[in-house]
């Protein structure tokens, strides 16, 4: 149930994090403010899917 997804900055669009967001609880899109290592900022990082390979 629990799905692995990326957090990627809204400003630079580069994935800095990783976590895991169970879909049944949380339907919505996943948005916390972390720091950005690139734009050295804390920053608003959206839900991305990871791609299986």
């Amino acid at each position: 149930m629990r799905d692995i997804i990326k957090l990627t900055c809204g400003t630079c669009s580069r994935a800095n994090y990783h976590t895991t967001k169970n879909k049944r609880t949380m339907t919505e899109k996943f948005v916390i403010k972390k720091f950005c290592p690139a734009c050295r900022k804390h920053l608003e990082h959206k839900e991305g899917k990871i791609s299986r390979g």
